[in-house]
């Protein structure tokens, strides 16, 4: 299949759209800004409070007449671009496609070496997050703003999180399952060219310390000089680093102060500026950016290197860089805690390292899209956006906005189809919100068949009330889901050409496991096909399982403002009852911070992350590694993304 990297078929269209457009953008920027002149986010009330001259009253005052009258003066250009803009969108192409050609380590994004399917398998990682990139006027409904910047600082942060190298804490104690988080910023990277690594002398429980894979290189390295002699290129530890601890049972290390404090990191494509809005600012203790000083209490290590020496690349006495890489613990260890869970759980600040897949909701606004995208290539280099369609298309109502929609990859796409749900109403008819279906190749085996994956990313219905609706979506999204893997299949039972190692389905499906409100689409038929691996069953959720949409209302408070805050937040339940918000009730009385005192559970998780156990290649299997719900981007948006890591491997190979 022809990925198209333009949205119209020809240049003469292309240039005919953008003439249209730019008629019409200065109305609806002007529109968007007035609007949102008069819809305060609490961010701006408390400075608004705090602002005794009354400062951005009198702006909003002063303004508020010039927009006016530049929007009066702009409605005829507007007119006539939409003219010509509307009937356009029938020849549109439903996304645009953007694949990054410099693969060097400057351009950004990291080599990969093809899995031939062999070995213990494979890991792949997946997240999703609704990132509420709407116009300013409508993500201020949310409670956030300044949609630009905060596209920005969204795109640094994931890149920043996926690019660091992958540690694994391997603990030998048989009682303590658990280290402090001064043995995790305690870690130094080796002193010497053979990959060692050594410890602080005030942590005593560290037996040793050994990096697997890489032989103590930096990922950059490896993307630029290949793996080196004797490297297994098929395993599953790519830019890993194993880290084994051993010590007296039930001793506790040390703190260890660091003498680090204050450097900063450089990871990913290049410097993270400062956005902004109002959490973009990194101060002590947040690791929302990976330039931040301090280390997060569960999902960070530090690792410093050497002075190069004579300039060669290979760390050194006297040279000094800074690593910050998430933490992984040994699922056995999880286990431990509870012995009915196959894979171990967390609420992180960072994006897992290593991601491979990202799909993205609610990237609604044009702009903050190519902003978006800009800051993903520097590790991602396959990048769908724009996803959806607009104006008058079948029966369907005018669309004003797109899908929202965005994907993004490590590996190469071979398919894309995408599909509008035709049932929208009230406000949501006015996107064009669907499902967004991928074929991904990941390897090829040694006898030249292709190893691919299916993944498709959706948004369902919002209304709370139109449960009937969003079954419906979900019937249209499995149907649409077979109809594409018959169509991009090129395997037949005789003569297979391709193998099937995960089928997932992931995205904002607006409705959660423990209201009485959304048992119709707990009980639907998707979940029989479909695991979900936070749930025990229709209205029952695993007791470590946490709502991913916050409450609005506290997005700026000191307690959440940076991930490290937030995610010690969560790990509470007096937290989580603060700071999620709770399913809605029908029941008169109190709002929202009344009522969660009489619920149950861990809040709303209306952001899934599903994968089929059936329908694979016979002889293969795909277990969840690891789940972890992430708290990176607190103050960018009112959702909570997840993140799931799926081990791949051939079933005879496990046996």
């Amino acid at each position: 299949m022809v990925l198209y990297t333009t949205p119209f078929p020809n240049s003469c269209l292309s240039a005919l759209h953008a003439v249209s457009w730019a008629l019409i953008f200065p109305c609806y920027w002007l529109v968007d800004r007035l609007l949102a002149s008069f819809i305060p986010t609490t961010y701006e009330k408390r400075q608004r409070a705090d602002d005794p001259c009354c400062l951005q009253l009198f702006c909003t005052v002063l303004f508020t007449p010039v927009y006016l009258a530049l929007l009066v003066a702009a409605l005829p250009f507007a007119f006539l671009g939409f003219i010509f803009w509307s009937p356009l969108q029938s020849a549109r192409r439903p996304y645009s496609y953007s694949r990054l050609e410099d693969k060097s380590p400057a351009g950004g994004a990291a080599l990969l070496s093809e899995w031939k399917g062999t070995g213990a398998g494979k890991s792949f990682c997946f997240a999703t997050a609704n990132v509420c990139l709407l116009p300013d006027s409508l993500a201020r409904l949310n409670n956030v703003f300044n949609t630009q910047a905060r596209a920005k600082e969204i795109g640094q942060r994931i890149r920043n999180g996926a690019a660091r190298p992958q540690i694994k804490i391997y603990i030998d104690s048989p009682t303590n399952t658990s280290i402090s988080a001064a043995s995790f910023s305690s870690l130094v990277s080796p002193q010497g060219g053979d990959g060692s690594r050594a410890v602080p002398g005030s942590i005593k429980r560290t037996a040793s310390v050994e990096y697997k894979g890489d032989g103590g290189r930096h990922p950059s390295d490896e993307a630029a000089n290949g793996p080196a002699s004797g490297e297994q290129a098929d395993g599953s530890l790519e830019d890993s680093c194993i880290v084994r601890i051993g010590g007296e049972e039930g001793g506790r290390p040390q703190e260890a102060d660091d003498p680090a404090a204050g450097s900063q990191a450089r990871n990913g494509a290049g410097g993270t500026p400062k956005g902004q809005t109002p959490n973009h600012n990194q101060r002590d203790g947040d690791s929302g950016s990976l330039g931040s000083p301090s280390a997060s209490r569960e999902s960070l290590v530090k690792a410093r290197a050497g002075q190069d020496s004579g300039g060669s690349g290979e760390p050194g006495a006297n040279s000094k860089l800074l690593y910050k890489t998430s933490v992984v613990k040994k699922a056995a260890a999880r286990r431990r805690r509870h012995p009915d869970e196959a894979f171990d759980h967390e609420v992180s600040a960072f994006f897992p390292a290593n991601l491979d897949f990202l799909c993205l909701q609610e990237v609604f606004d044009k702009r903050a899209a190519a902003k978006l995208k800009e800051q993903l290539h520097g590790y991602f280099e396959y990048i769908l956006y724009d996803v959806g369609v607009y104006g008058c298309h079948g029966c369907c109502n005018f669309k004003c906005l797109n899908s929202g929609l965005f994907f993004a990859s490590r590996y190469p796409v071979m398919d894309v189809a995408y599909h509008c749900y035709p049932n929208g109403c009230s406000f949501d008819a006015l996107a064009s919100k669907g499902a967004l279906f991928l074929k991904v190749q990941v390897g090829s085996t040694p006898q030249d068949q292709r190893i691919v994956g299916y993944i498709a990313c959706t948004h369902l219905h919002a209304p709370p009330e139109d449960s009937a609706i969003r079954c419906e979506q979900l019937d249209l999204l499995q149907d649409w889901l077979a109809d594409f893997r018959k169509s991009t299949s090129s395997t037949s039972t005789a003569n297979p050409e391709e193998l099937v190692v995960f089928d997932i389905i992931c995205g904002d499906l607006n409705f959660d496991n423990c209201s009485s409100d959304d048992k119709l689409e707990q009980q639907h038929s998707l979940f029989t096909r479909y695991k979900d691996p936070c749930r025990l069953g229709p209205g029952e959720e695993k007791p470590w399982a946490i709502g991913t949409l916050l409450d609005t209302n506290g997005l700026y408070d000191e307690d959440v403002c940076t991930p490290d805050n937030l995610q010690k937040v969560l790990e509470s339940e007096e937290g989580r009852r603060e700071y999620l918000a709770f399913p809605t009730s029908k029941s008169p009385g109190a709002g929202q911070k009344g009522r969660k005192d009489l619920l149950k559970g861990n809040g709303r998780r209306i952001d899934y992350m599903l994968h089929a156990e059936e329908g694979l290649c016979p002889d293969w299997k795909a277990e969840v590694e690891e789940f972890s719900f992430i708290t990176q981007l607190s103050g960018l948006t009112d959702h909570l993304p997840v993140a799931m890591r799926l081990m791949v491997s051939a079933g005879e190979e496990e046996a």
